[in-house]
């Protein structure tokens, strides 16, 4: 079957991920083993062992995660070989990093180098801001692009349809939410979150980010790779690098990127990592794709 792979994004951790991996794959082994040296850490005994805590934090999770969704893919190709034909892939936020070295723009190292950094310049920014988000569950685009515009708050995840992430300063996001319900938008629910993800109040990370980017080798990609901040595949290393810098604080395109990929012919979708978020928003967007997770 034509297969487009996902990778998974922050929130779908938890303590344990990734350690069944460790210990039946020779393959994902040797992913988590050069993830410790790399980032100088054990990142495997905080996937294996947490604390919640500690997995959860901005700058542990989203190398935690991308380490667990590399081994989950490591291991797959180490029993399954090529699999089916691969269409493209996508990642959600961090999990673009994922589908970027799954398609041999990034090396393994440097995504992973890259990513700490951007953990590390966004849990700055955090603590920089008084930072929140919400799920708007409802609604259309228009009506909630519109009144995030108004409220001065950002759309930060397009999911699929009738899931929206709207980010800002709290105050901001209540008032949205306010807004929002006004209108006849289904729910506003308010977010336990670290801070504004993908809005305004990422752009000092963004530029942080940008300089880090400068630095890093970026090749063409060997399969299409949909881009959360455009919403499409691109091949120019430049865009490419271009477009991860801004993807920090900008909207996260995961309908557009999913229906891209089904438009490629992708009849079965797999998503490597912890949970199974991503699966579901393809369900969401069209029920007729085959589903598989690797976790």
């Amino acid at each position: 079957m034509k297969t487009a792979f996902l990778f998974s994004g922050q929130g779908a951790q938890s303590v344990g991920m990734g350690k069944a991996l460790f210990e039946n794959s020779p393959a994902a082994r040797t992913v988590f083993e050069k993830a410790d040296q790399v980032l100088g850490w054990s990142v495997s005994d905080v996937c294996f062992n947490g604390p919640a805590e500690k997995l959860t934090s901005t700058i542990c999770c989203q190398p935690a995660i991308f380490t667990m969704s590399m081994a989950a893919l490591a291991s797959f190709r180490e029993k399954c070989g090529s699999g089916d034909e691969l269409v493209g892939c996508c990642g959600l936020s961090l999990g673009e990093y994922a589908a970027l070295a799954a398609a041999g723009v990034l090396t393994f190292e440097d995504a992973l180098r890259l990513l700490a950094k951007r953990a590390e310049f966004m849990d700055e920014a955090c603590r920089a801001t008084a930072g929140g988000m919400a799920a708007v569950i409802g609604g259309t685009n228009e009506v909630i692009a519109g009144t995030a515009v108004a409220c001065g708050v950002d759309v930060a995840n397009y999911n699929c349809p009738g899931q929206t992430v709207i980010s800002g300063e709290k105050e901001a996001v209540l008032k949205a939410c306010a807004a929002l319900k006004e209108k006849g938008v289904k729910r506003a629910i308010p977010l336990t979150v670290a801070g504004a993800f993908h809005s305004r109040l990422m752009s000092s990370a963004g530029e942080k980010l940008r300089n880090e980017l400068k630095n890093t080798v970026i090749r063409k990609p060997e399969i299409p790779v949909m881009q959360n901040f455009s919403g499409k595949a691109e091949s120019d290393p430049e865009i490419i690098r271009e477009n991860l810098a801004r993807q920090v604080a900008g909207s996260v395109r995961m309908e557009t990127c999913i229906r891209e990929l089904i438009a490629l012919g992708a009849e079965k979708f797999i998503e490597f990592g912890p949970g199974n978020v991503l699966t579901g928003l393809v369900r969401r967007i069209d029920s007729g794709r085959v589903l598989e997770n690797i976790n």
